[in-house]
């Protein structure tokens, strides 16, 4: 990192999330980590914050994200990364469902990026950066709700890139392919257990600190990253 940050991280508990606030924590920035369930870390970390929270809780979260926001004015950079996958034949969603998918997976990347913008535009300079995925640029058997909201989850970062750049805001997207978390938990498949099969979780957090760490008139639209030799197993 150039200089230290204040980053705000969702989904910060486990997986992707967790492996990006450690990388800072230890390049001497602060975290704010947002997620459900932080016993996965060893707490309290210095200069960590957890705050706990159900991000697909749409009713609660502007106040909650409001009250970061207004607690945390010198935040000078926002990763969107929380989500989570679920699979199978469109017809085999019920509404509920589908719409727990969406709120999850693209609604409250919204209204994390609605909530922090306006704090965000009024520094010299900061970073706004979504997780997306790669079914966003293939698509996949199984996978179009999830596909859905990374697609849209892509438009939005575009829009917003262009939106922003006059406010000193830079915005951009990381799409991993199959990256060996806990997001395949209670899912029927999972990656083929070679290093090669999938993406390290502190890899992605590494392309997103090159995102962070970029000459400030340099803007990293996109980073599509994806495991040398695609293996899908079945997990049971």
């Amino acid at each position: 990192m150039q200089y230290p940050r204040l980053v705000l991280i969702t989904g910060a508990s486990r997986g992707i999330g967790r492996a990006l606030s450690l990388k800072l924590l230890d390049a001497g920035s602060r975290v704010i980590g947002v997620g459900r369930d932080f016993s996965y870390w060893s707490l309290p970390r210095a200069g960590f914050e957890a705050i706990t929270a159900d991000l697909a809780d749409l009713d609660a979260l502007p106040q909650l994200l409001s009250e970061v926001a207004g607690a945390h004015r010198e935040l000078d950079a926002v990763v969107s990364n929380a989500g989570a996958g679920r699979f199978g034949h469109l017809e085999q969603f019920s509404p509920r469902q589908i719409r727990v998918s969406v709120d999850l997976n693209l609604t409250q990347h919204i209204l994390v990026a609605r909530s922090f913008l306006p704090l965000l535009k009024r520094r010299e300079r900061a970073d706004l950066i979504f997780m997306g995925s790669e079914t966003a640029l293939s698509g996949g058997v199984k996978g179009a709700v999830y596909s859905a909201c990374k697609s849209a989850l892509r438009g939005l970062t575009r829009s917003l890139r262009q939106e922003c750049a006059a406010g000193g805001v830079r915005v951009g997207i990381v799409n991993p392919g199959l990256v060996r978390t806990g997001f395949f938990d209670g899912l029927d498949f999972r990656p083929g257990e070679a290093p090669e099969n999938a993406i390290a979780p502190e890899d992605v957090a590494d392309a997103i600190i090159t995102m962070l760490s970029a000459p400030f008139g340099t803007v990293v639209d996109e980073i599509n990253l994806s495991p040398l030799k695609k293996v899908i197993r079945c997990a049971r």
